[in-house]
């Protein structure tokens, strides 16, 4: 099954009936507001999901801005959202794609592998002139999955400074170089790193590139195999959306520094590289 569905697709599935669970992945500062965008406008039988709240845990300086959740969190939000066995999981956001596939990777971690993200998201979506929906969205009835943490690798910060493999941050050149940083304590990369930005495997649309475009930025960094690598960004959002990619490929078995430069800059005694 692939990993991305079309928004011609999912359109033509919801208006067939076709039995599939879908989540609107909002992130917000404020508390409320991303139910209250989800509210005034979402897909045809979509859920909400707070991407805050369901799919990273409390933020640290030793776990980084946005942590892995926790597994009994998380098992709420499966009930909210009524997750059931067999059922496929399709999830969107605004249009970035970074919050879709944050979803798509920590669903993965829990252990559902039946899930599917929105080329180009809402944005795209509404560009097709498909219909959206005002409102609270779908019920819920029931659920019977539980969350197997664990379930996709994960690299910790130990597992980083033992690494003796290809290690890939997926920010943009010039935070990866040391020459811009707004979020993080310190700007620079982690030594030894090399650099494949995630937008670039991305169009001007925010939809995926072709998987054979995608292969070659992969291969032309020397990523010819997930065997053996350890993929960052941040906190975990750009990589999701490369991890994505590089499922879409057929580059799997990387393990995913959630952490990320967030958990990395805030130790000083971490060392730094630049440009």
């Amino acid at each position: 099954m692939s990993i991305l569905i079309s928004p011609q697709q999912l359109h033509d599935d919801i208006h067939t009936g076709q039995p599939f669970t879908l989540l609107a992945s909002h992130w917000e500062p404020h508390e409320g507001a991303g139910e209250g965008q989800f509210r005034s406008l979402h897909i045809p039988t979509a859920r909400f999901c707070d991407a805050a709240a369901a799919l990273a845990g409390i933020p640290g300086s030793t776990v980084g801005r946005n942590p892995l959740p926790d597994p009994e969190q998380l098992q709420k939000w499966f009930e909210l959202w009524g997750l059931k066995k067999g059922r496929d999981i399709v999830v969107y956001d605004e249009g970035r794609g970074l919050l879709a596939a944050r979803a798509w990777w920590i669903l993965k971690w829990a252990g559902v592998d039946n899930v599917r993200i929105v080329d180009g998201g809402l944005a795209r979506y509404r560009a097709e002139g498909f219909p959206t929906l005002v409102g609270p969205g779908n019920i819920a009835v029931g659920c019977d999955v539980e969350v197997n943490a664990g379930s996709a690798r994960v690299a910790t910060i130990e597992d980083v400074k033992a690494h003796d493999g290809l290690l890939v941050d997926t920010r943009e050149p010039n935070r990866f170089a040391g020459l811009r940083e707004i979020l993080d304590l310190k700007a620079g990369h982690i030594p030894g790193a090399i650099n494949v930005p995630e937008r670039e495997l991305l169009n001007p649309d925010r939809t995926f590139k072709t998987p054979e475009e995608i292969r070659d930025i992969f291969a032309h960094a020397g990523v010819t195999t997930g065997e053996g690598v350890i993929v960052y960004s941040g906190s975990g959002n750009h990589s999701a959306q490369a991890l994505a990619a590089m499922e879409m490929v057929g580059l799997t078995g990387a393990a995913h520094f959630v952490g990320g430069w967030s958990q990395w800059s805030a130790n000083p005694d971490n060392p730094v590289e630049r440009a």
